[in-house]
């Protein structure tokens, strides 16, 4: 740079090289052409500005009044610039670009170009100043490097390096997914980990495969100009060496002691009419594999295993073999007992009834006396083992099921017969002997009145007849007769009569005699007739 001397001040030249050179000397030769600006090398000391400012951006070098030639640097994506410009004395005129304004919006050319603008500052006297900015848009980066990568859990081999695209990353089986932080050297580029968007130092965390294989994450960067560069991360997952059992269940029945994974070695006691059970093992980790008794089963798959007979043992081998190929097994002892030659029962009741003699299990012979009015009784029975059968009268029968029996006619005897039969198929009979009652005999009266009167001779149940002395003023009687046996029947005078009702009973004229039939009948038919005579007195 040199300087000319005008006036007291040096006014200094910046020498203008490459790229610029082009664009200020057409910005000259617009200025004097157009805008009829003055020779910058003769300017009046006092026609500066005071200052200029560009938004957005940097004026290089620094903003000085005397300094007429700057640079500013803009990234690509800036499509406008505003330029403010003030005078260093009140009056002088600014123009930009030919417009006289002290601030204006300058937009810029494409990409890489340069947007030269001319700032005029002049005084009355046509002294002026020119200040020339060139507005330098970048052109469209092509920086598709990362700035650093890391994974969690493990560490990238090689050691990252920007220009390095593949590494690799060891970690255990039982490691599910692993977290990919990829950090952008250029903030402005893009990229996607295993296919998504994904932000410049934010975490991405992607599943991995099954153990014992491989999964490969690619972090792709585009540049701002549309290159690409592509890192590679092989992420090698290890060989799983589980060979432990999640659960193991294992029905009818309750393994001993309860399910633990590091525990190999059961029993399990079934009863003796149980001949198979279902095997259910569930495996800790997928990618191991098992047998039941040497066959091949899926984790959580049922298995039917048959029972050797009653009183012996059956084993069940469940093996699980890691993806390394190392085994464990586990043992069920499935202990099936002898059948059992329980054939006894543990209860025994009759309704309406009692037993006689009471239960017994070891008793097996019972009576039970009921009322002729009775005709069906229920039989509840109950089984000491509940893997015994038993029938009544020839009908299946549950534990603790009802049966309704019907009775013969009043005088007969029913039987009924409960067998129950042992798991090993020995039998019991209990017997119940039901004896209803014949229809009662007694037709006798307990109870005779007459009112008003008194009964000749008194009364007496075995007395059939009677006599009563009534004044000629009385013209009707009321009886009542009670019978000793309710369910036997009653008439008075051929009148249907309950017992204890009391009867009106009309008599004949002064000095004549009236009969009073009472006709008791026992539950068997057999009749009894009580007979009153009434004799009214004669006037």
């Amino acid at each position: 740079m040199h300087q000319e001397k005008t006036g007291r001040h040096h006014i200094r030249r910046p020498l203008l090289a490459g790229p610029y050179l082009l664009s200020v000397a057409l910005l000259v030769a617009i200025c004097f052409g157009s805008y009829g600006c003055k020779d910058v090398a003769s300017v009046n000391q006092g026609v500066e500005l005071a200052s200029l400012i560009i938004t957005p951006g940097e004026l290089q070098p620094s903003f000085d009044s005397a300094t007429t030639q700057y640079n500013v640097d803009l990234t690509s994506d800036i499509g406008t610039v505003t330029i403010t410009a003030q005078p260093r004395v009140a009056g002088d005129t600014v123009s930009i670009n030919g417009q006289t304004t002290t601030r204006r919006d300058i937009p810029l050319g494409p990409v890489g170009s340069v947007t030269p603008v001319s700032i005029v500052v002049s005084e009355s006297t046509s002294n002026s100043r020119t200040y020339i900015v060139l507005l330098n848009k970048a052109t469209l980066a092509g920086n598709n490097s990362l700035q650093n990568l890391t994974v969690s859990p493990g560490t990238l081999a090689p050691t990252f390096n920007a220009n390095t695209l593949g590494y690799t990353v060891n970690v255990a089986n039982n490691v599910g997914s692993i977290a990919v932080s990829p950090t952008l050297d250029d903030p402005a580029a893009t990229m996607t980990v295993d296919g998504q968007a994904a932000i410049s130092g934010q975490a991405r965390s992607i599943t991995l495969n099954d153990s014992g294989q491989s999964t490969t994450i690619a972090v792709i960067v585009t540049a701002q100009n549309g290159t690409q560069k592509t890192y590679l991360v092989t992420v090698n997952r290890g060989i799983s060496g589980n060979n432990f059992l999640q659960s193991l269940a294992i029905v009818p029945g309750t393994l001993d002691p309860p399910f633990s994974a590091g525990t190999v070695g059961y029993t399990m006691d079934v009863a003796s009419s149980v001949t198979s059970v279902t095997v259910t093992p569930t495996l800790q980790d997928t990618t191991a594999s098992l047998t039941v008794n040497g066959q091949a089963t899926n984790s959580g798959q049922a298995r039917i295993i048959t029972l050797r007979g009653p009183g012996l043992s059956t084993f069940i081998n469940i093996v699980v073999t890691a993806q390394n190929g190392t085994r464990k097994t586990y043992s069920v002892d499935v202990f099936r007992p002898a059948l059992s030659g329980n054939n006894k029962l543990s209860a025994l009741t009759v309704a309406p009834g009692n037993l006689d003699p009471a239960f017994n299990a070891d008793t097996t012979r019972y009576t039970v006396d009921l009322e002729t009015t009775v005709s069906s009784v229920t039989v509840t029975a109950t089984l000491q083992d509940p893997s015994a059968s038993m029938e009544v009268n020839g009908q299946g029968t549950s534990s603790g099921q009802a049966r309704d029996i019907t009775l013969g006619a009043p005088g007969s005897r029913t039987n009924i017969d409960l067998v129950v039969v042992a798991p090993n198929g020995r039998s019991k009979t209990y017997r119940i002997t039901l004896e209803r009652a014949a229809p009662a005999s007694n037709n006798r009266l307990s109870a005779v009145t007459v009112t008003p009167g008194i009964l000749d001779p008194a009364f007496n149940a075995n007395t059939t007849k009677y006599t009563v002395d009534l004044a000629n003023t009385v013209t009707s009687v009321a009886v009542t007769a009670t019978l000793q046996d309710p369910t036997a029947t009653m008439e008075v005078n051929g009148q249907g009569t309950s017992s204890g009702q009391a009867r009106d009973i009309t008599l004949g004229a002064p000095g004549s005699r009236t009969d009073i039939n009472l006709v008791v009948v026992a539950p068997n038919g057999k009749s009894r007739t009580y007979r009153i005579t009434l004799e009214r007195v004669a006037p």
